[in-house]
């Protein structure tokens, strides 16, 4: 792919599959500007990786439930490389396996926050810097099938991702495109901590592929919806789980 000259936000950049596309976009020409929260070692490791290689990249901390935290990474984008091109809204999490006994309002608020309003609040800052570009979010399976255990506030979440997706993809046309990803079962700290080993093994041998996805997969991914090479695709939700779910 080529986006040499194009400038891409990546949230929650410092592990995983965030990393994997700051690492990816940059290999690709990208100007790479990497948010992250708590895991300044691998978005600081990224950003030497990167530079090492020849590009340019940078990472900033900062908290995308808040408009200060969202407003800071968007106006360091800006002055540091002019505008916005790219943006992949990754960041968000499980938080915890809540049943409907067990969930308060509060876990409910905070998982809304961190997963849809977060990318609601990132768009809102970045489109007026966007003269074109493409807009990737990642949803998740569970906004198809409703999630594991403990998980409806997430996977509801999830679901108006993808929903969200569709609408700004009708409203921000032609000059932007929306995508969103709805990775399945990804070998990341994700499932290190909210899924058994055993659940894990259950899945890989229950899908086509007979594995975990990587946060590779998902970046390769992440790169052809950024480039040109998809020109002609806006609205989408695509699954990503090696046949685990087929929609």
């Amino acid at each position: 792919m080529n986006l040499k000259g194009k400038t891409a936000i990546i949230t929650g950049a410092g592990r995983d599959i965030g990393r994997a596309c700051a690492l990816r976009l940059a290999q690709d020409g990208a100007n790479v500007v990497l948010n992250y929260y708590s895991s300044s070692e691998g978005a600081d490791s990224a950003v030497a990786e990167i530079t090492a290689a020849g590009g340019r990249a940078i990472a900033l901390q900062g908290d995308l439930n808040t408009q200060a935290g969202v407003d800071a990474l968007v106006a360091r984008a800006v002055a540091e490389f002019g505008g916005v091109d790219i943006l992949v809204n990754n960041a968000g999490g499980l938080v915890a396996r809540k049943t409907i006994a067990e969930m308060t309002l509060e876990h409910w608020n905070t998982v809304m926050t961190l997963n849809l309003t977060s990318i609601f609040l990132m768009m809102k800052a970045c489109v007026p810097h966007m003269s074109e570009g493409a807009i990737i979010n990642l949803a998740s399976q569970a906004g198809r099938d409703g999630g594991g255990p403990g998980s409806v506030a997430y996977a509801a979440a999830k679901g108006g991702v993808m929903t969200m997706t569709r609408g700004f993809a009708k409203e921000l046309g032609p000059k932007i495109r929306v995508n969103a990803l709805c990775p399945g079962m990804i070998d990341t700290d994700f499932h290190n901590v909210f899924t058994k080993p055993e659940v894990r093994k259950n899945v890989e041998n229950a899908t086509p592929l007979k594995r975990q996805g990587s946060p590779e997969d998902i970046a390769n991914f992440v790169a052809f919806l950024a480039s040109d090479q998809s020109a002609f695709v806006t609205g989408a939700n695509y699954d990503i789980n090696g046949g685990m779910l087929m929609s």
